[in-house]
């Protein structure tokens, strides 16, 4: 059947099921909010029927559960996508996104061909074909090269838009090429990652499976309600063995709204309120002292610190926590064994993000939780990602040029992924000329939007390679069309749970979308038409293969499999201890928990968790303006699709009604949020759920929207980061405004 006939038969299917797939995602969100264990009646199997066939996916977007899936398809169709009911993290259910995916597969907006738009943001697109688009990109690149003598002027901006193994082979294609320019570093997590790598050596949390057995559990920071939805499983089913839940969160968030006790925080302070515990508990005596002597380095000066500097009174003024709830609060969690902190990856993103990470990790060495069942500091792993990342494993042509290293060997230039706006403009030797953009949309996504689009503009070629014609697919030269992870094979692994699924190709590839690694082999098999040698990458291959290419003994050890077709029949679960930490052999410098840490002292931070002073708001912008992840979308992904936007047609700026009122700003009023870098306009919905004195709006893409919520988000950086990911963080929620009814 002919590719246009299959999606023409696809989108029919649509509408036909238009209220069952209404059904679908009303119940995914109440899925979302109640953490309820059942799959929504309209997605349960069929009967067997010999002309359907079902394929174990996994999704593979950026997100906590990584689900395992169950595509069934028809006649070449994708008819519906499932919870792998095998998968023992996921359990048989999808969030209220994971439910749209038929939907997303077959959307009309969907970038079916190559594209070229001349001139650059006219938004006068006009189809090419593959040979047409590869053979300009390939003539750039070598152009590029011979001009400059490297490619250092050819720069990619890759990341988590998809988490599949062998969608590293854009990097692997490139490094072929020669050395280039990269964005280096992550947006989401780097300084609790570098936090917990200070205090324990690295990051370990335990087998969120594990949570169930906590006595005490407080979520700091996190939502998993929208954001983590299969782990409200296990939070109700602590809570309903007697577990107290408690929430800290600036937002009364829908996880809030299931706890025992909500702490409303002011942002960034958390350091500050982890540390009056820390003093009340020290004051009655309730630490671990034995745990303390035996696996603590620093425990002296640290008590010391906190006798001397630290004070209910003050942590209360730091924090807007009154005295009452912070020995509500201690008493808990120091005198209910065990108990368990769960630190989200949002309350990172701040000036101080690590630090208070560091001081939240104290409580739990201070109590002697670490390495206990039900016990913890979680936050993120990652012991699964033991493959071999063959698509990245092919060396650049002998002679190749890049910037030297500490030992005289030539590498890549790296530029920090979260000031990549300025940075890439400020290269001048040479300058970088050309982007590859795949797998990320810094156009919706990094901060100072504005200055993005300059760096756009400032460059000769612009290649985007992605499914939807987003923000930053509107300021390229060439959009190339990718498949979706229904129509290529992977293999994923996840940075919370310890499962491993499969991906098979369930369908063909619509129209002439192709895959990050076919798109590899067609630009490798270009270079060298144009110019032999100039692209050591292979030309050709079969995906399957260079799939099996990324398991390793070790990596079957870890699951307990000897060969990765195994996972056909089941996801497997790694190996790996329930609970981290329990034989107390900590990977520091001095083999124990440091809370003194010789090694942050060397790199400039503070070397205890001492609490470093929240950014404050400036007296023009006094309002903090926050982004959190949404319930509908993942970043600028889902929100576009139909049923999404009919859940949640437009952004929408909820704003506490003190705040509303002194501003004259009713219910449903549009607003201007701006400061100096831009502004954001968006209809007020009133609500207490924020603070007086915080905004929040949730990040997204909208599609035919000039709405960004990072107009006015600076690119502050986080304290921490570098250590792991070679650069800091960035902290999106230190953003302050000024708002203005229009």
């Amino acid at each position: 059947m002919p590719m246009r006939d299959l999606f023409e038969r696809a989108l029919g299917h649509q509408f036909t099921r238009r209220n069952l797939l209404k059904a679908s995602a009303a119940a995914g969100a109440v899925a979302a909010l109640s953490g309820c264990t059942s799959e929504p009646e309209a997605f349960r199997s069929p009967a067997a029927d010999p002309n359907v066939k079902t394929f174990r996916t996994a999704c593979p977007r950026n997100c906590y559960d990584t689900c395992g899936q169950i595509a069934t398809v028809q006649d070449g169709v994708l008819r519906k996508v499932d919870g792998d009911p095998l998968h023992g993290y996921t359990r048989g259910r999808l969030c209220v996104k994971g439910y749209t995916y038929v939907n997303r597969t077959y959307s009309p907006d969907r970038i079916k061909y190559p594209m070229v738009q001349s001139p650059r943001g006219s938004g006068n697109w006009k189809r090419v074909s593959w040979d047409e688009a590869l053979t300009m990109i390939a003539t750039k690149i070598l152009d590029l090269k011979k001009r400059y003598g490297s490619l250092l002027p050819v720069c990619l901006n890759k990341y988590s838009g998809n988490f599949g193994i062998v969608h590293y082979g854009i990097d692997g294609t490139l490094a072929s090429m020669g050395y280039h320019t990269t964005a280096l570093g992550t947006p989401c997590w780097p300084a609790g990652l570098d936090a917990q790598t200070y205090d324990m050596g690295t990051f370990m949390n335990h087998d969120p499976e594990e949570m169930v057995n906590t006595k005490y559990l407080i979520i700091w920071g996190a939502n998993p309600a929208w954001c983590a939805v299969h782990q409200m499983d296990m939070i109700m089913e602590a809570k309903a063995k007697g577990a107290k839940i408690v929430v800290i969160d600036p937002i009364h968030t829908a996880t809030a709204s299931k706890a025992d006790l909500y702490i409303q925080i002011k942002p960034s302070t958390d350091g500050a309120l982890a540390l009056g515990m820390a003093r009340w508990i020290v004051e009655n005596n309730l630490h671990d002292k034995a745990f303390l002597e035996k696996h603590v380095h620093g425990w002296p000066e640290f008590e010391a610190y906190l006798l001397k500097e630290v004070t209910l009174e003050w942590a209360s003024k730091t924090t807007g926590v009154p005295v009452e709830a912070i020995v509500e609060l201690a008493s808990g969690y120091a005198t209910t064994k065990p108990s368990m902190l769960w630190m989200g990856y949002g309350m990172q993103r701040h000036i101080n993000g690590g630090q208070n990470i560091r001081a939240i990790d104290a409580l739990a060495a201070l109590t002697g939780q670490i390495g206990v069942s039900g016990g913890g500091a979680q936050y993120a792993h990652l012991a699964t990602w033991g493959f071999n990342y063959h698509a990245m494993s092919f060396a650049p042509p002998a002679g190749s040029v890049g910037v030297k290293t500490a030992d005289g060997k030539q590498a890549n230039r790296t530029i920090n992924m979260n000031n990549f706006a300025a940075e890439v403009q400020a290269l001048k030797d040479p300058p970088v000329k050309m982007l590859w953009i795949a797998a990320r949309n810094p156009g919706s996504q990094d901060p100072d939007a504005n200055d993005i689009k300059k760096a756009f503009e400032s460059m000769e070629m612009v290649v985007v390679v992605d499914h939807f014609l987003n923000k930053s697919a509107e300021m390229a030269d060439i959009v190339l069309p990718c498949t979706t992870h229904f129509e290529s094979p992977d293999v994923n692994v996840a940075y919370w749970h310890y499962w491993m699924s499969i991906n098979e190709r369930a369908i063909q590839p619509m129209f002439e979308a192709k895959s990050d690694l076919q798109i590899s082999w067609a630009l490798s098999k270009k270079m060298n038409e144009l110019q032999q040698g100039s692209c050591t990458y292979p030309t050709e291959g079969d995906e399957e293969e260079w799939v099996a290419k990324e398991f390793n003994e070790g990596i079957y050890s870890l699951f307990g499999i000897k060969d990765y077709n195994e996972l056909r029949k089941a996801p497997a679960k790694a190996k790996l201890p329930a609970v981290s930490w329990a034989d107390r052999k900590f990977t520091t410098p001095s083999g124990k928990y440091e809370l003194y840490s010789d090694r942050a002292k060397a790199n400039g931070l503070p070397p205890m968790p001492t609490y470093v002073q929240e950014l404050k708001a400036p007296a023009e912008f006094p309002i903090r303006f926050m982004t959190p992840h949404p319930q509908h979308g993942l970043h600028s992904q889902f929100q576009n699709i139909p049923y999404m936007m009919q859940t949640n047609p437009e952004p929408l700026l909820e704003i506490h009604p003190k705040l509303a009122e002194a501003r004259g700003i009713t219910d449903g009023d549009m607003v201007r949020v701006f400061n100096k870098l831009g502004e954001v306009r968006l209809r007020a919905r009133i609500t207490r759920v924020v603070p007086p004195d915080t905004v929040v709006t949730y990040e997204a893409w909208y599609k035919d929207s000039p709405f960004n919520v990072n107009n006015t988000v600076a690119a502050i950086p986080a304290d921490m980061g570098k250590l792991y990911t070679g650069n800091n963080g960035i902290s999106f929620h230190d953003n302050f405004v000024q708002i203005e009814r229009v």
